[in-house]
């Protein structure tokens, strides 16, 4: 009740907020320790805390990713610290990426959580949303595990979607529209 009646002021204290800790090499160890610190300190709702070594994050950068994906493994590391910040930043904000997929160019799209197909496509243009018709939809996984598209629809992953379908983080689609 009480959101609702302030909702139209722009409290900052209302808004997600990230909390990135740049901690040092011989830290790397201690990130988890540090990081429930930091939330203990900022224990505010739509908060959230993630640490990186922002000197290692450049050196692995310059890397080839051979060379990174070994030193990363040396380390103890699963992934760079930009796809954790990514992640959680969607996280706060609802957010989910979909997929479009062409010969020569693949892209995220991000819309809010719980957004239906008609939206998701008009997040591409506004006339993919007035003319909807259907959506071709196939799961990232089920995309990755077959190789294409072709095969997906062959093998019966390729699902056909109207109006009414939620999209789902990582969902590849092939909007289908009338002018």
């Amino acid at each position: 009740d009480q959101l609702r009646d302030i909702r139209g002021f722009q409290f900052l204290t209302l808004k997600p907020v990230l909390v990135l800790v740049n901690v040092g090499e011989d830290q790397l160890g201690d990130r988890t320790a540090i990081e429930e610190g930091v939330r203990a300190a900022y224990s505010y709702p739509m908060t959230a805390v993630a640490s990186l070594c922002a000197k290692l994050e450049m050196e692995l950068a310059q890397l080839d990713g051979e060379d990174a994906a070994t030193f990363m493994a040396d380390l103890g590391l699963v992934e760079l610290a930009a796809g954790s910040v990514i992640r959680q930043s969607y996280d706060l904000t609802g957010l989910i990426s979909f997929l479009t997929a062409g010969e020569d160019e693949v892209r995220a799209w991000p819309i809010v959580r719980g957004e239906k197909a008609p939206g998701a496509a008009g997040v591409i243009h506004s006339d993919l949303e007035k003319g909807f018709i259907r959506a071709e939809v196939v799961a990232y996984d089920d995309l990755i595990s077959t190789g294409s598209m072709a095969e997906a629809r062959k093998r019966g992953m390729l699902r056909q979607e109207g109006r009414n379908y939620t999209v789902l983080d990582g969902d590849i689609l092939n909007i289908l529209f009338s002018r």
